[in-house]
């Protein structure tokens, strides 16, 4: 008989490489989408001031803030069959994450070259590799068993979403949702039905408006509602460097991120949102919950890679205990 875990997280799994170079100037552009851009000139050899790789993908990231936590955990995903796919599985081993990865030997593992800025702003160019087919035939239902599950990008396959609800929600084991762009882009009215059946939601503030089809100047606490209307369970609407916004229905809590270092930014939604919910798991605090939260991402930023900086059991280091209140 297969032993239940605690946890199994199901979406991306990267190989990641870092650049930090001095020799990138940082430009304001009112055609960009973020208003600033990364430039660099043609032909030009630029040194590279840092190097790191790492492994990243939002389910790997969210397995490991939940295995170092203490949580029986599994994490499923693709890879290809190449170095990179064998380093992501190596990663998760060492991180006593029982893998359910599926290897394509056709297609490479999907690969992020991270270009960060010293201000730790950061460009990521991404080769999705096979971390986009994630084939529903291919995933082991039946050793799939645990008390809660954690579902990041399905890179916008309605079947496996389908799928995996079914999966879930027949055996009651609990559902943490926490989607890609590609989800999302199935709209309000598809989303409904399976949002009905979510535990814990989260979604950044820019995601809740486009979601729910509401003006962009509407403020946090708008958004916060409107979730709590389709979702079941609590909501987590992250704001970024500005904190986050938990409701449960019966109280809603606003934080906002400690004033720390940072290297560079990637993963800091992954830390925050499986630092909730692990603590969640764990004790059913919520405030204590939001607090692990701001201090898992914390940690993040302070370091490169979406995984080193993350937190082990009953280390909160230097993170102080941030003031959660309800409003």
């Amino acid at each position: 008989m297969f032993k239940i875990l605690d946890v199994i997280t199901i979406g991306s799994a990267t190989r990641d490489v870092f650049l930090k170079s001095e020799g990138v100037e940082l430009r304001r552009h009112s055609d960009s989408p973020s208003g600033e851009e990364q430039c660099f000139p043609l032909g030009a050899k630029i040194p590279i001031k840092e190097l790191v790789f790492s492994t990243g993908g939002g389910a790997t990231n969210a397995a490991v803030t939940f295995s170092r936590q203490g949580l029986k955990t599994g994490c499923v995903g693709v890879v290809g069959n190449d170095f990179n796919g064998k380093e992501v599985m190596k990663e998760l081993k060492r991180e006593k994450v029982k893998p359910f990865l599926t290897v394509n030997k056709n297609e490479l593992t999907a690969y992020s070259v991270i270009l960060v800025h010293p201000n730790a702003e950061r460009t990521i160019l991404s080769y999705r590799g096979e971390g986009q087919y994630l084939e529903v035939e291919k995933i082991p239902w039946n050793k799939l068993k645990a008390k809660w599950f954690f579902l990041n990008s399905l890179s916008g396959r309605l079947e496996l979403l389908e799928k995996v609800f079914e999966h879930i929600t027949t055996r009651n084991f609990k559902i943490v949702f926490n989607p890609g762009g590609k989800e999302l882009a199935f709209g309000l009215e598809k989303l409904k039905p399976y949002l009905a059946e979510v535990d814990i939601f989260s979604i950044n503030k820019e995601e809740g408006i486009s979601l729910l089809g509401i003006p962009s100047n509407s403020n946090t606490e708008e958004i916060s509602k409107g979730l709590d209307k389709i979702v079941k369970g609590i909501t987590v609407l992250t704001l970024g460097p500005e904190g986050a916004l938990v409701s449960d229905k019966k109280s809603t809590y606003r934080v906002t991120m400690p004033d720390s270092p940072r290297v560079e930014r990637t993963g800091a939604g992954d830390a925050f949102v499986s630092g909730f919910v692990s603590q969640f798991i764990l004790s059913g605090d919520i405030i204590k919950s939001i607090q692990f939260a701001s201090a898992n991402a914390s940690s993040v930023v302070a370091q490169y890679g979406p995984k080193t900086g993350i937190l082990k059991k009953d280390d909160w280091g230097p993170w102080p205990l941030v003031e959660v209140k309800v409003i």
